[in-house]
């Protein structure tokens, strides 16, 4: 009777223990996710959207003494799926202008109803004052640009500009031009007479200039190539811009090394005619990849335009003299610089890389003049999109760590961070629960170097083997970091591996071949995707790993993952199903030949029969017959990304050899879920899915 005593004493202890550090799906996915930090142009202010369980609202933070007073400055209450986007300041600093609905990502297509509201929605401009009270609707459309003098808006409605006076309550809106293509970035000059915007055509694209006061058009140095990233000089007289040759053959899905170099150009407001004032070398880095920044080109006070270039394999930054000549490394090393901005007077760059933690982001910064680069912030945190108040001193960024989501906090001496609202976070938000994940390096099946983060559960040393769980993101032009991520999807993700990791299972986060963060050649794998599918031994490297783990169940291994991450787990299970014992695939692409007629219309596999069979070869439907584990499939009949039908098919293909396959499907829902119910629906039901065949 002491022997069963003393277990059932040890057994109560111990189920207390899992409890106390237990959390609900609900709770990891109750912290807002903050993004679109922007800078008041004046008063040292910032806004930011944040999506708490679904409802998006503008928050904002001005500088007071030696803190920040902070104001919810809308009060949406519903998951109702309107995403808010588009965020720009009035000059005063006393309004911020946004958009509401619509697809950020495809403007051009109608706007998404997941919520199914009876009356339909729209996508519309509207403002709201940074002192409080109701936001007052401005038109419909996207991409709103304010005039330096803060009288008009000008946007972008169907593909063209229109504009609507600020000066008047109810004022009605104007289209601007009538022109050929689609226009989108727009900026004004800073004496605010012009607005350039670029024309999307198709096989080329142009840099227009409007003319404010004459109401005239002029197109600077027009030709045949893809024209963009425009930025003003300081003078309003010219236009900096990158052309991108035109290529016959696009690629996509595909490594692309090497090309026709691109460049950077000026062109003359007052005649049109451009210059070539720097280009890139043959070879490496003669390819444009852009930062994941709102600008690519940055006009300095120092006369000097500043770009990102992968000259050495890696994007850094680069300056070249407005005037022309050779281009002058800023940012040596092994890392990729991610997210950059200026300071308001042109004398700085702000800018978040993993220099020296390679799978996390920090703050740098660069002062023009001298070349001289300081570390902003340090640590185990995460650290990016850097943005300068109007006093050219005060810093603010996004930063998460391991258990704190992405939200806003001001950068102060020596690294330090201090978080603008911490009242946002739901005081049963788990964070002292969550574990911490790992940096592992494993091999590839083909010996390459594959980073991953792994989510080790707390009982994980209790002598038992465990079930485990291998995530692969989507994009593929993504990394997933040592903590919560700065993209709303993928932390998302990061909640879902928590709680995985908190219900028993060993969970492996891989960054594969051809994401982010490592180097061009890793991006540029050869033969990945439709052209191989290279992947595949990362896939097969991963599930490797995991069954060489002695805590781990060789016998249950599942893997997850949406967008190119549902590929992958399509491919896992169709190739290697002895391996991996059960998948839930997100929205994921299972035919290639498909999906690139999705992302180029004039694909057609007949014109290249050899590139065609390629790419199906890389497709898991071309490896049905060897797929023997049960999926979850699930996505939203919506998706502008992948087509819904790759899931129909995959399905009744399934179906027809014994596969089990359950379904879940979100009518009226498109690729990145902009319902937050059904984020958790889909969790829900993956973790469920797992826990029927996995333990």
């Amino acid at each position: 009777m002491m022997n069963l005593a003393r277990c059932a004493s040890v057994w109560f202890a111990l189920t207390a223990t899992i409890f106390a550090q237990s959390f609900s799906l609900e709770q990891v996915m109750s912290a807002p996710f903050n993004s679109q930090l922007t800078a008041a142009p004046s008063r040292v202010g910032f806004a930011w959207v944040s999506d708490e369980l679904g409802h998006r609202n503008l928050w904002a933070a001005w500088k007071n003494g030696s803190g920040f007073a902070v104001k919810q400055l809308t009060q949406y209450t519903q998951d109702d799926g309107q995403e808010i986007s588009g965020l720009t300041w009035t000059p005063d600093g006393e309004s911020v202008i946004y958009v509401r609905g619509g697809d950020s990502e495809f403007p051009e297509k109608p706007a998404p109803n997941p919520a199914l509201i009876p009356e339909g929605v729209e996508q519309q401009i509207w403002m709201v004052s940074a002192r409080g009270g109701a936001p007052r609707e401005l038109a419909e459309g996207a991409a709103p640009a304010v005039s330096p003098s803060g009288d008009m808006v000008a946007y972008v409605l169907k593909g063209q500009i229109w504009a609507v006076s600020l000066k008047e309550t109810n004022a009605k809106p104007e289209q601007l031009l009538h022109t050929r293509g689609r226009a989108s970035s727009l900026l004004w000059s800073p004496d605010g007479k012009y607005l350039a915007f670029v024309s999307h055509r198709g096989d080329h694209d142009f840099i227009g200039v409007y003319v404010r006061e004459t109401k005239t058009l002029r197109y600077l140095d027009p030709g045949t190539d893809h024209d963009g990233y425009p930025v003003w000089s300081p003078d309003s007289k010219q236009v900096g811009f990158v052309r991108v040759p035109y290529n016959k053959k696009e690629e996509i899905f595909a490594p692309v090394r090497t090309g026709y170099p691109w460049s950077i150009r000026v062109g003359d407001v007052a005649t049109g005619k451009g210059r070539e004032i720097w280009r890139a070398q043959n070879g490496m880095g003669s390819v444009f990849h852009e930062t994941e920044s709102q600008h690519q080109l940055f006009w300095t006070a120092q006369h000097s335009i500043v770009f990102p270039w992968e000259r050495d394999g890696w994007l850094h930054l680069y300056a070249v003299a407005e005037t022309g000549g050779d281009a002058r490394l800023l940012t040596p090393g092994e890392f990729e610089v991610d997210a950059v901005t200026g300071s308001p007077d042109g004398r700085r760059i702000l800018y978040s890389s993993n220099q020296g933690d390679i799978d996390r982001r920090h703050i740098w910064k660069i002062d023009i003049a001298s070349g001289e680069v300081t570390q902003l912030t340090h640590g185990e945190g995460i650290e990016t999109f850097p943005a300068s108040g109007s006093d050219n001193q005060t810093i603010v960024a996004l930063r998460a760590d391991a258990n704190v989501p992405i939200r806003p906090a001001e950068l102060g001496p020596n690294g330090t961070l201090r978080d603008l609202a911490p009242q946002m976070i739901p005081t049963d938000f788990p964070a002292g629960s969550l574990v911490v994940p790992q940096q592992v390096i494993f091999s590839a099946a083909d010996g390459l170097r594959i980073h991953g983060q792994l989510f080790l559960p707390r009982n994980v040393e209790d002598g038992r083997r465990h079930p485990a769980v291998i995530f692969f993101h989507g994009g593929s032009r993504r990394q997933m970091l040592l903590g919560w991520h700065y993209m709303q999807y993928y932390s998302n993700a990061y909640a879902m591996n928590q709680y995985l990791a908190s219900r028993g299972y060993i969970v492996l986060s891989v960054n594969y071949r051809s994401g982010i963060g490592y180097g061009e050649e890793f991006r540029e794998a050869l033969n990945y995707g439709a052209t191989g599918a290279s992947e595949f031994n990362d896939v097969l490297g991963a599930g490797l790993y995991l069954r060489g783990r002695a805590d781990v169940d060789a016998s249950h291994i599942g893997v997850w993952g949406g967008s190119y991450g549902g590929y992958l787990t399509a491919l896992a299970l169709a190739r290697a199903s002895d391996l991996f014992a059960a998948g839930v695939d997100l929205h994921g692409v299972h035919d290639w030949n498909l999906e690139l007629g999705n992302w180029l219309p004039a694909y057609d596999p007949a014109a290249d029969p050899e590139a065609a069979r390629t790419a199906w070869n890389s497709s898991p439907m071309a490896s049905l017959s060897t797929w023997h584990s049960p999926v979850l499939l699930i996505q939203g009949d919506d998706d502008r990304n992948v087509q819904f039908s790759q899931t129909v098919q995959l399905a009744a293909a399934l179906r027809n050899q014994k596969v089990d396959v359950e379904e879940l499907v979100f009518p009226d829902e498109i690729h990145d879920f902009l319902l937050h119910r059904d984020w958790v629906a889909a969790y829900a039901a993956g973790a469920e899915f797992f826990g029927r065949h996995l333990k």
